[in-house]
């Protein structure tokens, strides 16, 4: 099994930073474990916006947030990071981390992909 925990999230003004983090635990290791970040809107639906996998940690991001935000991890922590630059109201959502740990490695937007989910952390962008 699987248990994943977001942390990090918060308000922040447009233009500001935040940083999330996902914990990974269970009898499944991150590097066994493709990694997905998800957000979901208030009335919309859930979006990709970058995975990492999880021999290489390939990386892939939605166009909406490319250049602003940066996927990593750290597999001996079981740690996966989400660093969020220049925010923006439209970033708005429940971000939530996702593990893929059937499929080889590959990175995916696709949220079918993924088996366990954890139970997201809000974030507000706003003045």
């Amino acid at each position: 099994q699987l248990q994943l925990v977001e942390s990090g999230g918060g308000l922040v003004q447009p233009g500001g930073s935040l940083r999330l983090s996902c914990a990974v635990s269970g009898t499944i290791t991150l590097d066994s474990t493709n990694i997905g970040w998800f957000r979901q809107a208030p009335g919309k639906e859930r979006e990709a916006v970058s995975c990492i996998t999880k021999r290489y940690g390939t990386t892939s991001y939605a166009d909406s947030i490319k250049g602003r935000f940066t996927i990593s991890k750290d597999n001996a922590k079981g740690t996966v990071t989400l660093e969020m630059k220049n925010l923006i109201p439209e970033d708005t959502g429940v971000y939530f981390c996702a593990g893929d740990p059937t499929h080889r490695d590959i990175c995916t937007m696709a949220g079918p992909y993924y088996n366990f989910w954890g139970q997201g952390t809000q974030v507000t962008v706003s003045s």
